[in-house]
């Protein structure tokens, strides 16, 4: 059976190799031509230069979202928390992702509401041009990134392209506002990050001398701290410390 199987495979293969050539020297393949415009001026093309832009700003919306917003640091501390427990893949990522993306969801949406009402509405309502409505919505964003930003970090970048020190947040440029904002962001999460890891690193030291003192050096610690680091966590509410602690490094008690 398995002869006869094989026999058919092989004379399939010889009629598909054999076929093409004939039929292709028969039927020629016909030519693509490829236009851009309707040919009335330049209303085509910039059309289409539109919607290349639109793709590809919607292609860096991640980025945007990472490096613009409060994301960087809410994920980061997010992950020291889950580190510093010794949990490994617990909480998942799926889950953490999830949480950070609605955090910065509340965190931005004063900036969101003032973008909203200052650009987005007055351009849909036809009483700004898409120019003016870009500016004002660039304004509020430039505002919540200044007052994450330090100075050091912004005069680096400012620096480093020759450009003068700006009057104000309006004067600003993104391209020196948006990296300095990043390094800054990174600066404040490993800051956290340091403070959330000295309970447990003290746990663990306590658990790795006791277990010393008693002669088990075959013992992994790290097996005898874990439950220890998982009961104080949750006997001192460590979601809400931890959550209370991000909302509070951006939106400081007046």
């Amino acid at each position: 059976m398995r002869r006869y199987f094989v026999i058919l495979v092989a004379l399939w293969l010889i009629c598909l190799l054999w076929s093409p050539g004939q039929a292709y020297a028969a039927d020629p393949i016909p030519g693509i031509e490829l236009n851009i415009g309707n040919g009335e001026g330049n209303s085509g093309a910039s059309n289409t230069v539109t919607l290349i832009l639109l793709i590809t700003v919607l292609s860096l919306a991640p980025s945007i979202l990472v490096l613009m917003t409060s994301f960087t640091r809410i994920v980061i501390v997010l992950g020291f928390v889950r580190t510093a427990l010794g949990t490994q893949q617990m909480p998942p990522n799926q889950v953490l992702i999830g949480l950070a993306m609605f955090l910065t969801l509340f965190v931005m949406s004063p900036t969101i509401s003032q973008m909203n009402q200052t650009a987005i509405q007055p351009y849909l309502k036809g009483e700004i041009t898409q120019t003016e409505a870009l500016s004002k919505a660039a304004l509020p964003l430039k505002k919540f990134m200044a007052a994450q930003t330090r100075e050091k970090d912004l005069m680096l970048f400012l620096t480093y392209s020759k450009a003068e020190k700006p009057k104000g947040v309006e004067d600003t440029p993104l391209t020196a506002l948006l990296p300095a904002f990043a390094i800054s962001e990174l600066k404040s999460a490993f800051q956290m990050g340091f403070m959330i890891f000295i309970p447990f690193l003290v746990i663990d030291m306590i658990v790795a001398s006791t277990l010393m003192s008693m002669g088990m050096m075959m013992l992994p610690p790290v097996m005898i701290s874990l439950p220890f680091k998982i009961l104080l966590f949750v006997m001192v509410d460590g979601w809400y410390l931890v959550v209370k602690s991000l909302l509070l490094s951006f939106h400081p008690p007046v």
